[in-house]
């Protein structure tokens, strides 16, 4: 039984925060050692007098930090450590997705909300709003879908707080509606936590549909839906289609046409999540599946978090008015409506221009870090590894040779000051014990290459080790 203190109703904190700090401060501490299994969350929540859904968040949470991993069939492992004397401080982390605070353009947002501050509106964007959004970018957004063709006359927009919110809702109108059994949702194999958590923790019944070069392997979806008893057909495919997290890899054309038309004759659902979809930094960018969709079914997911201000929590996605209309009302009784500031902010830097200059940056940045992530894979990983080359977005995908664990290398990594996501943060059904994550986007390509040398230097090591201790292979003598 854990030493949980109790919680408090009346604690500003969210309970399952409270929770998570709890559970954080034990594992920090030692209390929770390395390797210590966690209560299973329905047994933690009936200890404690909780919702089983408060403790789901709180161990996502920790898995998110690291501190934790779950295994299905298995249970949640304590992963994190006590930060111990002599580990080296992080001079490069690739373990987070997200953009370097170093190209903020923090003038620029500074007067774009002093213009908003100042405007007429300023009053009545203080003031509560509506469910769908703030009226203003939701006109803007729609009108930038319907000229590039990922909106109809049949389609609406709904503002979420992030894409997490929007796949969120999601779940609870299309898979779980009022409560009811979980749907058969097929996600990416390897994909990001977030995406899996969020299906997972509802009660979804969760199939992984294995990733290749160019993303999602169509055969094997095709051969799992044919697979699948009628009473169990998937409803949802929830699809990353453009650097995609965390290999990096981009659906071509044809490919994106042969996943409608499979997706279709099954009667399966289509979520795109395009949040990487304007950080291309070679060739053309590829029309969107909403594009391509003619019956308008596939839902588009957006947001500003890669391309602006994470903190901001600006999302969107566009589908078929009448499902927009039940998402809408699932977000109102979920949070009333995303912070109107913030969309009125981003609505400002969008249309002064300022986010398009922003976002050009942004493309000669990542794709400086893009090539030192490529060129110091290349240079210092040890033969028989294997890297993805992303064409955007902010992370690439290393498999080392079999003989490695990544998960097991990481406190040694961590010690030298690197950090990385091992690849069973990642897994669905397939176990990835050499696999990793590198995410580029947040440090100097100074970083990125030092931080993978010492990498490199680190796996060559352990390879160098373990062949030096592999078993002599069996053979027949030769006479």
């Amino acid at each position: 039984m854990l030493p949980i203190k109790p919680l408090s109703q009346d604690d500003k904190s969210p309970l399952f925060r409270q929770l998570h700090a709890q559970m954080k401060g034990m594992i920090e501490a030692g209390a929770l050692p390395q390797g210590s299994r966690l209560p299973a969350t329905r047994e933690l929540a009936g200890q404690l007098g909780l919702n089983r859904t408060t403790v789901s968040a709180a161990y996502a949470l920790l898995e998110s930090e690291g501190l934790i991993a779950g295994h299905v069939g298995r249970g949640s492992f304590v992963t994190g450590r006590a930060t111990s004397a002599g580990k080296h401080p992080t001079s490069a982390s690739f373990s987070r997705s997200r953009p370097s605070e170093l190209l903020f353009p923090l003038a620029e947002f500074r007067k774009s909300c002093a213009e908003v501050i100042a405007s007429d509106d300023a009053a009545s964007i203080l003031q509560l709003g509506t469910p769908a959004g703030y009226p203003a970018l939701r006109r803007y957004l729609l009108d930038q879908a319907r000229a590039e063709g990922t909106a109809g006359e049949a389609d609406d927009i709904l503002i979420t707080s992030g894409c997490q919110q929007a796949l969120d809702l999601l779940q609870r109108v299309i898979c779980c509606p009022e409560g009811g059994p979980g749907a058969t949702v097929l996600i990416e194999d390897p994909v990001y936590l977030g995406v899996r958590s969020v299906f997972e923790r509802a009660g979804a019944r969760l199939i992984g549909v294995p990733l290749g070069a160019d993303g999602i392997d169509l055969e094997s979806l095709e051969r799992i839906i044919a697979r699948e008893p009628a009473r169990e057909r998937p409803r949802l495919l929830c699809v990353t289609p453009n650097f995609q997290n965390p290999t990096g890899a981009t659906m071509p054309f044809s490919a994106r046409l042969a996943l409608l038309r499979i997706t279709q004759a099954a009667g399966v659902m289509v979520i795109e999540n395009d949040i990487y979809g304007p950080l291309c930094y070679e060739g053309a960018p590829i029309p969107a599946i909403k594009r391509l969709d003619e019956t308008g079914d596939t839902i588009l997911l957006r947001s500003f978090s890669k391309v602006a201000f994470p903190g901001l929590r600006v999302g969107w996605m566009i589908g078929r008015r009448a499902l927009i209309e039940k998402l809408t009302e699932a977000k109102q009784w979920s949070d009333l409506h995303t912070d109107q500031l913030s969309q009125a902010v981003l609505l400002r830097f969008a249309e002064s221009g300022r986010l398009e200059q922003h976002r050009q940056r942004m493309l000669l940045a990542g794709r400086e870090r893009l090539q030192a992530a490529l060129d110091a894979c290349e240079k210092y990983l040890p033969a028989g590894a294997k890297y993805t080359r992303p064409r955007g977005g902010m992370s690439l995908w290393i498999e080392l040779p079999e003989w490695l664990d990544a998960g097991e290398l990481l406190p040694r990594a961590e010690r030298e000051g690197v950090t990385y996501l091992p690849g069973r943060y990642f897994a669905v059904s397939r176990p990835r014990p050499n696999g990793l994550r590198i995410s580029f986007a947040g440090m100097t390509p100074e970083e990125i290459r030092s931080g993978l040398a010492i990498l490199g230097r680190i796996f060559q090591h352990e390879l160098e080790r373990a062949r030096a201790h592999a078993p002599l292979a069996e053979a027949p003598a030769l006479v």
